[in-house]
């Protein structure tokens, strides 16, 4: 596998099978640090597959991953957690019977600094409640009494605390408030300005545009489209083809 230095994650090859159905035929990207590639296609196309395999959560897969350096192609998901890879599952999964904090304090790690991703933020429950003020103004609310945006923001809010290098984060703005949404974008600027890198999965293009350096469009698990986002947004073709608008 040709090896981007400069990129904080690189894959390869990657394919993914659930039973004897392969979802991902041979899906190529690459994440640099301070960057956020979006990860578009249709329902289907195979978005959530591909952060599901690079965690380690899809037992059958096969291609090239590496991470900070590292090959994480056969890891399991608390040892790829542990390198400092971050993932905000589109179901939320929060804590319902805990509160805002102590959610928090469930995904808190140590502070890490490899030396190939540079100074990153050290993040705690203060430092959060200032990204996310509404998470601030219900500290001590239970998830069970949040509304489905609010528990959206808390699921990205508690992978922050575990202070990872780069997040995987699937389909933020699905379902949400427009002012959730909108608070969702400036978060994810907020994290590229640090360094954190970024995969976004998301339908949106308004979303998208708003936060994305690039994109790669899935179509039946296979890359079909490669460029900047300004590029891909003024190509009404490929927007149409892909996307349906």
């Amino acid at each position: 596998m040709e090896r981007h230095d400069d990129a904080m994650l690189d894959v390869r090859g990657l394919r993914a099978w659930y039973g004897a159905a392969q979802i991902l035929h041979g899906v190529d990207l690459q994440v640099r640090r301070g960057q956020v590639l979006a990860l578009m296609g249709r329902n289907g196309a195979g978005k959530s597959t591909t952060l599901k395999a690079l965690m380690g959560l899809i037992d059958k897969r096969s291609g090239a991953v590496s991470f900070l350096g590292r090959d994480i192609s056969r890891s399991a998901p608390h040892e790829v957690a542990r390198l400092g890879l971050g993932y905000v599952p589109q179901d939320r999964r929060i804590f319902s019977d805990l509160t805002v904090l102590e959610n928090l304090e469930v995904g808190r790690q140590n502070p890490r600094q490899p030396s190939d991703a540079g100074a990153l933020p050290v993040w705690t429950p203060q430092k959060l409640f200032e990204l996310f003020p509404n998470l601030g103004a219900m500290r001590d609310r239970l998830g069970a009494r949040m509304s489905g945006g609010e528990q959206q923001m808390l699921t990205l809010a508690r992978t922050l605390m575990g202070n990872p290098c780069m997040v995987l984060l699937d389909e933020p703005s699905e379902g949400v408030a427009p002012i959730i949404v909108e608070q969702m974008a400036q978060a994810i600027l907020e994290l590229k300005s640090h360094g954190v890198g970024i995969l976004l999965s998301e339908q949106n293009i308004f979303f998208a545009a708003l936060v994305s350096d690039r994109v790669c469009v899935l179509e039946k698990g296979e890359v079909r489209y490669n460029a900047t986002m300004d590029e891909f947004v003024a190509n009404q073709e490929a927007t149409k083809a892909y996307l349906g608008m």
